[in-house]
């Protein structure tokens, strides 16, 4: 593993944990709460740290090895197809 993907991936790893602190934070105290010491709802902290995650994901895909735009596009037609399945949440693509 070169030093670039090492990067990526701990980058990656990181800004995912920081997306499971925001919906435990949505979860526990409401979506529009704003939490001491913060500007930002916990919504939209919530959605800055998704944005952050599609960044890495975006970055993992340009270093060629082997994540693509075309396989995670086809990861996420599938899970929309389990959802419709398995959810009770309205999918409509």
């Amino acid at each position: 593993m070169n030093d670039d993907l090492r990067e990526v991936l701990t980058i990656l790893q990181e800004e995912c944990a920081e997306v499971i602190v925001d919906i435990s934070k949505c979860m526990r105290f409401g979506p529009d709460q704003i939490m001491q010491g913060q500007e930002l709802t916990n919504l939209q902290r919530l959605e800055k740290e998704i944005g952050d995650v599609e960044a890495m994901v975006e970055l993992l895909q340009d270093l060629k090895v082997g994540v693509t735009k075309q396989g995670t596009s086809e990861a996420k037609k599938k899970k929309f197809e389990k959802l419709k399945q398995w959810s009770n949440l309205t999918i409509n693509k």
